[in-house]
């Protein structure tokens, strides 16, 4: 599979979260948009500082706004657990220590032979797992900001409830 890209579906992997339990991808958007985030790891500064300014402020109009968020490392699960409760973020946390997911997306970040990381990408998806916004976040400017990922979530939020707009008396 080629990137991802607006209209393509993602993948219905499975991997295990912080705790070591297995979750299956399409389980997490329980009917809402999800924001799929893949990241370096914990030691790039890039990703504390993506995480901070615009991932962290995110998640409390997430969970009053019906988005779900997802986000994905090669990490082992309890190192991401515990980047996860440093930066006190309540979404899910997936590890790819196997790199299978990594490999089947096409997101390898190839100048990082250490690590062998996950190309920094967003994605906003349908609760299908339908890409509607893509972001490469290689460099720190590809990365959307908050108010981009407010719109993309605006526009899949309206065209997936009936109810978008007020009902009238």
């Amino acid at each position: 599979m080629p990137r991802p890209v607006p209209g393509t579906v993602l993948p219905d992997v499975t991997l295990p979260d912080t705790g070591g339990v297995p979750r299956r991808l399409s389980d997490l958007p329980a009917g809402d948009p999800l924001v799929v985030h893949t990241y370096r790891g914990w030691f790039c500064p890039k990703e504390r500082a993506f995480l901070r300014e615009v991932l962290l402020p995110l998640q409390e109009v997430a969970e009053v706004g019906y988005v779900r968020m997802v986000s994905v490392s090669v990490e082992p699960s309890v190192v991401a657990a515990a980047f996860r409760a440093g930066l006190d973020a309540r979404w899910t946390f997936l590890s790819d220590e196997q790199r299978e997911w990594q490999a089947a997306l096409d997101l390898r970040e190839v100048t990082d032979t250490v690590h062998d990381p996950y190309l920094p990408t967003v994605l906003v998806c349908d609760p299908d797992l339908t890409v509607r916004r893509a972001y490469d976040g290689y460099w720190m400017w590809g990365r959307p900001s908050l108010h981009e990922l407010w719109a993309g979530l605006r526009e899949a939020t309206a065209a997936i409830r009936p109810d978008w707009h007020a009902p009238r008396a």
